[in-house]
This record gives structure tokens, sequence and C-alpha cells, in this order.
């Protein structure tokens, strides 16, 4: 038995979930890579002393919670984290010619800066790198972000070159630095943007814009990510489903 099968557990939690947390660390310690396969259900067993059936199922609860998936015929998975997408969601993603397309992104500035107060609380750590990027579509700026992360954790993304960074931070978190992104909260409200932003989104005067918070937990629970996204509140959308 490993020492991470040595983890403080509460016995009164059934196996499976006592299970469900013991694989969960191995993952938050970077055991695994999105490109390897977990060991099999009778290696799990064998190892932890566990059923099949309790591993069975302990990996069927991590993949409900979105830590694991299943492909068929290679096995299981760490997931990719893919969150970053859903900020469109909250958007009308169309360009001039009506036609939905795939938002580009660019950034505008990165740099190590001393955090607000705020964020720093947020990061428990007021030592941060600070990243702005513009998201477009069909040339057209939809979204302005400004991406606060804790440097411990991420020093020299600000040296990094973008193309090597690419669209998506979140698989970039995972590949370069090991900090995989379990869970995120985004909190949304509206507010009249300062004259630069507007100035970015290329929005008339008087303009409102749609503000999006987010931020965005490792697997421990600790904040890894704390964001401002902002983009014009007329192409603002929100749908939900009751019942």
């Amino acid at each position: 038995m490993s020492s991470l099968d040595r983890l403080e557990e509460d016995s009164r939690l059934p196996a499976y979930l006592r299970l469900r947390d013991r694989i969960a660390a191995r993952i938050a310690a970077g055991e695994w890579s999105t490109e390897d396969a977990l060991p099999s259900e009778n290696a799990l067993a064998r190892d932890s002393g566990f059923s099949v059936g309790t591993v069975r199922k302990a990996l069927q609860q991590l993949v409900s919670e979105g830590l694991l998936e299943r492909r068929q015929g290679a096995g299981t998975f760490l997931r990719k984290p893919a969150f970053e997408p859903t900020l469109f969601r909250f958007f009308a993603l169309q360009g001039e010619d009506r036609a939905q397309s795939i938002p580009v992104s660019r950034l505008i500035a990165r740099s190590v800066l001393n955090a607000p107060a705020e964020i720093a609380a947020v990061l428990g750590s007021g030592d941060c790198i600070r990243i702005d990027r513009l998201r477009l579509l069909q040339d057209t700026p939809i979204l302005t972000e400004e991406i606060w992360l804790p440097r411990a954790r991420f020093d020299g993304i600000e040296m990094v070159a973008e193309a090597e960074i690419g669209p998506l931070l979140y698989p970039y978190y995972l590949e370069r630095f090991g900090v995989f992104v379990a869970h995120a909260e985004d909190e949304v409200s509206f507010a009249k943007p300062p004259a630069a932003i507007s100035k970015r989104l290329r929005l008339a005067a008087g303009e409102f814009v749609a503000v999006i918070e987010r931020t965005a937990f490792a697997l421990d629970g600790s904040a890894i990510e704390w964001r401002r996204a902002m983009g014009p509140a007329r192409s603002f959308r929100y749908r939900s489903r009751i019942g």
C-alpha cells in the first residue's frame, strides 16, 4: 500500500468514496497525465485491497464528477479540462455574416504584479502574474479577459511564446505546470466599462458589458486562477431549462 493509500480517511464513508478520495489524491499528485490510461480495475483492486465492484463504483463517481473519462476500447483517462469554452455560452457567437464560428485569442499583455487585495485573498498570494487577453470572432472583439495566476504555481508563463500556449489555457496549465483545474465558479453581472475596455471591444458610447468573474480551483480546493471577462451586453444570452 502506497503512502497515498494511507491518507487520513473518514471511516464512516462508504468504501467506494474512500477509494474515490485516494484516486483523486493520486491524480492531484500528478501520477497520471491526460495521455496515460489509469490502471485496470483489477490492478486497482489488487493495489488498494478493495473489491473490483468497489473500484468500478469509485471510478464511476470520478467520471460523474468530471475528473475522469472512459474511452471505448482504450480505458479510463484523466479528462482534459475544457472550462474555457463555457464562457462563450453567455454570448451569441455569430459573425457579421450570421454564421457560427470559433473564437480565436490574442494575448495583449503579461506581467508579474502585486494583485489587488481582493484577488490576493482569493488566490492566497499577492505575488501574481496578470494576463490580458482578447477573444475575437471573425476579427470582431467579443470578449476581453483579465487573468490572475499565483506566481508560485505558474512562474515563467509570462515569458512563454504565445504560439506555445494556444487558445485554451486550462490544458496548458496541466501540460506545462501540472496544475489540473477540477472545477470553476462563475458570477455574472453588468456594468459600464472603463474607457479602455470600451475601446478594446469597439463599443458605442454608453454601452454596457456583461461581466463574468470566474475562480478556478484545483483538486485540493485551492484557487489557482481568478479572471474577469467582459463582453458586449447586447450579445449576452442566458438560457435555463426548468423541469
